[in-house]
């Protein structure tokens, strides 16, 4: 049995954070655990408030996993503040914490911000160093990278400067891409670019895929997967989960976690 860790922000609606990245894990049996970085009252409609937990709170979740449980993997989402993110990157060297997937959660579907401007450099110096793979939407990798992505060439470029900061994998996922008929992830490994596409689905049930998809590649990780097998089955994962809609609430509503495993199970 792998274990995965996720150390990320709570989302009472249970589309995004650890509640997704739980569900997540569950799907694709890893044994799932979590450090909370904070408490958000959200929905499908924004978020509300944001209670941030303390530097010390986070990292005695982290060191009552390490000290006794363990991973096989983990990954980072809502972080929300430098103070938090230098702790977690500390702790991440101090248990020598390898597979480590970054999802630099800054902004939320309803645009709420959750993550502090003065912790981006603090990302960039202290966590993505470590980083095995960091799977930025496009918005975000213009924001680590200070550059205007509208091309392929331009998610190529943000793609080598996001490598340029330690990180050993890039993965710039398409979401945001111009193209309305396919949503295309690029990952870059220092040496080659390999492109993932999928068909466009055209819903506003999107809360919670930049969660979704790096928990499936961290769970794939654990697994043993090479990181472009992970990207590969993550990809495939959150367009089942896109897919087969669930229609809950009045805004941008929940992926459906468990289609991936319902589609397979019906192949048998």
């Amino acid at each position: 049995m792998k274990k995965v860790l996720t150390i990320a922000g709570s989302d009472s609606g249970g589309g995004a954070g650890i509640q997704a990245d739980l569900k997540t894990f569950q799907e694709l049996e890893v044994f799932g655990m979590s450090a909370l970085t904070a408490v958000t009252a959200q929905n499908t409609l924004g978020v509300q408030a944001v209670f941030p937990m303390s530097v010390e709170a986070v990292s005695r979740q982290i060191e009552a996993i390490g000290e006794d449980i363990g991973t096989d993997a983990l990954k980072t989402g809502m972080l929300f503040n430098a103070e938090i993110i230098k702790a977690v990157s500390e702790k991440i060297e101090y248990y020598k914490w390898k597979n480590v997937v970054v999802d630099p959660v800054m902004i939320a579907k309803g645009g709420a911000s959750l993550l502090q401007i003065e912790a981006i450099s603090a990302m960039k110096q202290y966590l993505l160093p470590l980083a095995m793979v960091i799977t930025p939407n496009i918005p975000e990798a213009e924001v680590l990278t200070g550059i205007s992505i509208r091309t392929d060439a331009g998610k190529q470029e943000a793609a080598k400067r996001l490598y340029g900061l330690g990180v050993k994998n890039v993965v710039i996922k398409g979401g945001h891409d111009e193209n309305q008929n396919e949503s295309i992830d690029l990952l870059f490994d220092g040496n080659a670019f390999i492109t993932f596409s999928s068909k466009r689905v055209q819903t506003k049930n999107t809360h919670g895929t930049g969660c979704t998809f790096s928990a499936a590649v961290t769970a794939e990780l654990a697994k043993g997967l090479p990181v472009n097998e992970a990207v590969s089955k993550a990809k495939n994962f959150i367009q089942a989960a896109i897919e087969d809609q669930l229609q809950i609430g009045q805004g941008h509503g929940p992926t459906n976690h468990w289609a991936y495993r319902k589609r397979n199970e019906r192949r048998r």
